[in-house]
């Protein structure tokens, strides 16, 4: 049987973490791996985190098993964190091995209510979206999101494209920090889109993996909270990877949004879901996370570090467009400052970010997506040199 198998391609992101480890150069930066970093260059376990454990570590007395659809506290927390009041009676939800696991379980539920739907990607996207879609077997097709040009969006024809979506299909969308390009839509442009996308009887469906990393935990959510409130079925599939700095813990909630006498049904397929692909979900970081949004020193405490972490990536985006904007003598590169979240796309070239790689130790993924926070006070300007040279 296994002899039928072929080899897989590999992963382009996997694959730039290998070639960075094996480079022997100590002055090489990473900015392709998408977690955050300190200024010395380190993933840090979050203060309310390192708490939270230390009062687990104390008060935990069994590691049974957790209901399929997880420990029903973490579900409502992230709820109300994510939505706010008024929406506990229409949210069905489930705990998640991470964020991607919560896209994979959304896309499995989409398929098993309506086999017909297509679901839409912006172009670019998170690869993990097309690959898993395609792994289903699902019908795709893509929306226009990102013009090169400016580096900004393509918003009339993102508009043009969503034109062709039907009634039933499942429309993705990034809550905040679009992943890869750092490029989102304005409020007014939101409203739009959602316009729309009522028009055409979709169902939206909202990645959020970012809350807190781009304008603040709240701003972030005002999206998903316009969706949520616009729209009588809404799936948000959401991750604590980056604001609670949990990565390894995958700790991530699926919440469909119904009517309040569909939520039961809804439910119930989201447990049964979750019974089919890994039964019951982890717990440990989800219980942090419920002990953190449940305390509130901890959550003062904890929102006080996520905002420390915004506002050192929003440092490093001013102070590299600044570099930029000296070490090349224009305006090109503004952008970056304007952009928000972990990642922007440069807009170099695959031979520009090879040449970065070859000759200058600095490593990004091939369309130039770039990690913000993989930079410090040093290695900005060093970037900024290496780029002039490259496009010089």
């Amino acid at each position: 049987m296994l002899e039928a198998l072929t080899a897989q391609p590999q992963d382009k992101i996997l694959q730039l973490i290998a070639l960075y480890r094996d480079d022997p150069r100590p002055t090489k930066i990473d900015l392709g791996v998408g977690v955050y970093k300190d200024a010395t260059g380190l993933t840090p376990v979050m203060r309310a985190v390192k708490a939270a454990e230390r009062k687990l570590w104390e008060e935990e007395t069994t590691k049974t098993y957790t209901g399929l659809a997880g420990d029903p506290a973490f579900n409502a927390a992230m709820v109300g964190m994510i939505l706010g009041d008024g929406f506990a009676d229409r949210a069905a939800s489930v705990a998640t091995p991470g964020g991607t696991g919560a896209i994979r379980q959304a896309l499995e539920l989409i398929r098993m209510a309506n086999p017909a739907a297509k679901v839409w990607l912006s172009a670019p996207t998170w690869p993990n979206h097309p690959s898993i879609v395609r792994y289903l077997g699902m019908p795709m097709a893509e929306y226009r999101y990102f013009d090169a040009a400016t580096s900004g969006i393509d918003f009339a024809g993102l508009l043009a494209d969503l034109e062709g979506v039907a009634a039933g299909d499942a429309v993705l969308l990034h809550g905040c920090c679009h992943n890869p390009t750092g490029a989102n839509l304005s409020p007014a442009e939101w409203d739009q889109v959602i316009a729309l996308l009522q028009r055409k009887g979709a169902v939206p469906f909202v990645d959020l993996a970012y809350q807190g990393f781009g304008d603040g935990l709240e701003e972030d959510a005002a999206a998903t909270r316009k969706i949520a409130a616009a729209f009588p079925e809404v799936l948000i599939a959401a991750s604590c990877s980056k604001n609670f700095g949990i990565y390894r813990e995958r700790t991530g909630v699926l919440i469909a949004l119904t009517s309040s006498d569909r939520r039961a049904v809804v439910q119930g397929n989201l447990a049964f879901l979750n019974r089919q692909n890994y039964s019951f979900p982890p717990d440990h970081g989800a219980r942090l996370v419920t002990m953190i949004l449940a305390d509130t020193a901890l959550t003062a405490d904890w929102k006080q570090e996520l905002e420390e972490v915004r506002q050192n990536m929003l440092t490093l985006r001013s102070a590299l467009a600044d570099e930029l904007r000296r070490a090349t003598n224009s305006d090109r590169f503004d952008f970056v400052a304007h952009h928000r979240g972990m990642f922007s796309r440069l807009g170099l070239t695959e031979a520009e970010v090879t040449s970065l790689r070859d000759a200058h130790g600095i490593y990004m993924v091939g369309d130039s997506r770039m990690n913000i926070a993989g930079l410090n006070a040093t290695t900005v300007p060093v970037l900024a040199s290496a780029i002039a040279k490259v496009i010089g």
